[in-house]
């Protein structure tokens, strides 16, 4: 199976969307808020290459990414509009906090629902202390909970999204991959959907690099990211077959102290099992900075968002031989149908698990 790289995944596809109509006053306000900061520092990258007081480090990624952008257009028939050709520099390393969610006794992410974007299984902030405060009340409420930066922005196309400074730290592999991801959002988005969403965006996205570099010649750094996400893959299979035994015992009638006992037994091998996985692979793997700390329903919950639906987006393109064009059109059929046939279509009897 392949997979998208969790580089971008969880630290700029776990990407906040804007949502620009909320029922929660407080949270409308630093979102607008926000919102608005961030767009008032966007510069278009031609006039930020033009400066001659650009950094050279920084010079280097944003032709990287002008490169990029318009291979996604031209290359992989992705939107083509003003969205990752402005730069801006929001001053610090992330650009919002995203909090997620979980009840104690579920793998099941909590949902915020909202007007304009429907229900999603996060919800973002601009500040990290009103994300941590947030997250804070939700744990004395019983929920687990994470709380991760999010270097990446994302508005769906409403806006033209930029380039970020929190961005400029990664390689042009991890820069590619967000930006293909992001686009696809705006080629498709079906609201209260995020498993459809996100599975369809990390194929593009996985898809879109593999054919870029190769475009580029660049087999050797092609022959790396096999490799990549082959861990990424075995990382996500433990994952994944932990919360299908966490859902298993959840749904089991235990009375909540043994469920404890057996949570944390479950956690405890989760993490021996990465730690032989890490061994195989020369001491490093993905997600080592889920693992350093406190695993929980939280973590687990946002994996199955992003790739539960993966390998059915990934039999949808081999079916129309690898042809995107076809397969944007077979996609754009399949958001038409309702949530249970979707489902069917793309996530098969592992929908839910």
């Amino acid at each position: 199976m392949n997979i998208s790289s969790i580089s971008a995944t969880i630290r700029a596809s776990l990407v906040i969307v804007l949502l620009a109509i909320s029922s929660g006053g407080c949270y409308l306000l630093q979102s607008v808020q926000g919102h608005l900061s961030l767009m008032s520092k966007r510069e278009p990258i031609a006039q930020v290459l033009e400066s001659a007081s650009t950094p050279p480090a920084l010079r280097s990624q944003l032709k990287a990414v002008t490169a990029i952008r318009d291979f996604a257009s031209h290359d992989l028939g992705l939107p083509d509009n003003g969205s990752y050709r402005s730069y801006a520099d929001v001053g610090r390393p992330y650009v919002v906090w995203n909090v997620v969610a979980a009840p104690e006794f579920s793998v099941d992410a909590k949902q915020w629902c909202y007007p304009v974007v429907g229900c999603v299984a996060y919800r973002g902030y601009f500040k990290e202390k009103r994300a941590r405060g947030f997250a804070a009340r939700l744990r004395a409420q019983g929920f687990d909970v994470t709380v991760g930066g999010v270097a990446a922005y994302s508005t769906l196309g409403h806006f033209n999204d930029p380039v970020l400074n929190t961005m400029m730290s990664w390689n042009d592999v991890e820069l590619a991959a967000i930006i293909f991801h992001e686009l696809t959002h705006q080629f498709l988005y079906v609201p209260n959907d995020s498993s459809f969403n996100e599975a369809l965006a990390t194929t593009v996205e996985e898809e879109g690099v593999r054919r870029w570099l190769r475009a580029q010649g660049r087999d050797t750094d092609l022959a790396d990211r096999v490799v990549q996400q082959e861990h990424y893959a075995a990382v996500i299979d433990l994952l994944s077959t932990t919360r299908a035994q966490l859902r298993s015992m959840y749904a089991s009638g235990l009375a909540p102290e043994p469920m404890r006992e057996k949570k944390r037994a479950a956690f405890a091998s989760l993490h021996s099992s990465f730690e032989l996985l890490k061994a195989g692979w020369g001491g490093h793997a993905p997600f080592e900075f889920w693992f350093a700390g406190d695993l929980n329903n939280a973590h687990l919950a946002s994996i199955a968002t992003y790739f539960t639906c993966v390998p059915g987006f990934e039999r949808e393109l081999a079916a129309v031989g690898g042809d995107l064009t076809a397969f944007y059109v077979r996609v754009r059929e399949i958001a038409k149908l309702d949530r249970e046939k979707r489902d069917a279509m793309v996530c098969g009897s592992g929908y839910g698990s």
